[in-house]
């Protein structure tokens, strides 16, 4: 096929809102009508394209928390959360040939097509009173509110991307362009957080919108997820801006709408999974597919057990952990030595019908605790660092007071305001914001690279651990030009597109 097909196919299929969605059975209320083509119309369904965009974050697809495979089970491998049973390249550092097509023309696709959709909506002429547009039929209220989640679940994709590659084509993404700049990870942060700052503005509490499977029509749980997003990527720029962090996370903080925040979980960011066709992903892996070639972590549970941690009864199926890295003639040795091996999540964690967490307040309230420490905020860290950890064995089901007062209490676990060192504190925090992000391994790399906490080895006989994934070979071989420009920001000894570079926050 001549380059020029291939750069204008890789524009439909990865940067336009062309894309056609293949329907499905609706399996309960608020998924909208997916037996239709939502996008294969003239009039796509606009509840159907946000559930679809909701539905890839806990689903068998390569958009899921766990996707099998795909970025951000490497992400999951990096952060030493996860490591490889038997084909153990990727957890020793092979590098990755993974294209992040299916995120672009998949939910991003299916939200950019919402936004233009309502944008357009609002520049057609309306009767006098403004009620009703001429085009979608929605009033202005559902717009605003549809435009707002549509916004939020945009940049929260986005904002993925751009923690695992660094800099990604955004400004010009989505726009029916074939060559696409890649835009700087600073300049992509500092515009998701106003693109957040924007859409709580556009919700209205009392507008219930079709197809939000996530909040079910609870827009203020929106604008905390929104405000916590805002909160979590200001603490990811304490090293690489900490002034502009600061103010943000500040804002973000103070935002009338408020943070998650409630320790019992009701304003949690938690997908469902129906079951059916809807099934957890992790559930798809080990049950359905029946492959078993991710593993715990020996170095998770070599955390867990230092410290009579509760939760190393449900992170994995047992507690013994995988070493991690091994060449595949060890591993294949342990696998075979140890049946009992553990698998990601115990049993009970990844049913079928198993809840995928996006972000809760157990995690947001260690990102408290920590720019308390920092000096960013006048909020009792001790006392959101304690609180936090119990929300987090909570939802674990692993809390019993007796064992969670000894654990709490423990030198290496407390916080000892006023004897150990403002390091030490942090490095404390940082250790159970590692474990609050687990299995959630984009969420749990990052944090590792920005604190550098927990003090992890490379896999055996290797020096270092990468820093972020190489770009795909569709970057190379169909968007050359702008891809040679990005790829040389990220430059070491062996050459340019290094996974050893680093993003902008990474210092």
């Amino acid at each position: 096929m001549p380059k020029h097909i291939n750069k204008n196919l890789f524009s439909i299929l990865i940067f336009t809102s062309a894309l056609l969605f293949s329907g499905c059975k609706k399996v309960f209320e608020n998924f909208g009508d997916l037996n239709s083509d939502p996008n294969g119309t003239n009039s796509p369904v606009l509840s159907a394209l946000l559930t679809n965009a909701l539905t890839g974050l806990n689903n068998n697809t390569s958009n899921a928390i766990f996707d099998q495979g795909g970025f951000r089970t490497i992400n999951g491998m990096y952060a030493q959360y996860f490591t490889e049973t038997q084909y153990t390249e990727f957890a020793r550092y092979s590098k990755t040939t993974i294209n992040y097509d299916d995120v672009y023309a998949g939910p991003l696709n299916d939200l950019q097509t919402i936004i233009n959709r309502i944008n357009e909506d609002n520049n057609v002429v309306r009767d006098v009173n403004g009620a009703n547009s001429l085009n979608t039929g929605l009033d202005s209220a559902y717009r605003s509110s549809l435009l707002g989640i549509a916004e939020i679940l945009r940049a929260y994709y986005f904002w993925q991307l751009t923690d695992t590659w660094g800099d990604i084509p955004y400004s010009e993404a989505l726009k029916g362009k074939g060559n696409v700049r890649y835009d700087s990870q600073d300049s992509i942060y500092y515009d998701l957080i106003m693109q957040l700052k924007s859409s709580v503005q556009k919700l209205n509490n009392n507008q219930k919108i079709d197809g939000d499977i996530l909040f079910n029509g609870d827009n203020l749980k929106w604008k905390k997820l929104a405000n916590s997003m805002q909160l979590l990527m200001a603490l990811r720029m304490s090293k690489a801006d900490p002034i502009k962090g600061k103010r943000i996370f500040m804002e973000a903080l103070q935002n009338e709408s408020g943070v998650i925040d409630d320790i019992d979980g009701k304003d949690n960011a938690v997908i469902a999974s129906p079951g059916g066709t809807y099934q957890n992903t992790f559930y798809n892996y080990y049950e359905v597919v029946q492959r078993k070639d991710y593993a715990l972590t020996k170095t998770v549970t070599d955390i867990l057990k230092s410290t009579g941690d509760s939760r190393i009864k449900v992170f994995g199926s047992s507690e013994v952990g995988f070493p991690y890295g091994l060449l595949r003639t060890d591993a294949v040795v342990f696998a075979n030595d140890n049946l009992q091996w553990a698998r990601i999540l115990a049993p009970d964690f990844r049913l079928e019908k198993s809840p995928i967490v996006i972000l809760v307040a157990d995690q947001i309230k260690l990102a408290r605790a920590e720019a308390a420490l920092l000096g960013w905020t006048t909020e009792d860290a001790n006392k959101l660092y304690q609180e936090a950890i119990e929300a987090n064995w909570k939802r674990w089901g692993v809390y019993i007071a007796v064992d969670f007062n000894n654990f709490i209490n423990q030198p290496i676990i407390k916080l000892t305001i006023g004897i150990n060192s403002t390091q030490e504190l942090l490095d404390k925090i940082a250790l159970q914001r590692w474990l609050a992000f687990y299995p959630d391994g984009t969420q749990g790399f990052a944090e590792w690279r920005r604190t550098g906490i927990p003090l992890l080895e490379p896999a055996p006989g290797m020096s270092k651990i990468p820093r972020r994934l190489v770009y795909g070979p569709n970057d190379a071989q169909l968007n050359t030009t702008n891809y040679l420009k990005v790829a040389s920001k990220y430059k070491d000894a062996s050459g340019i597109d290094s996974q050893f570079g680093r993003v902008w926050w990474d210092k």
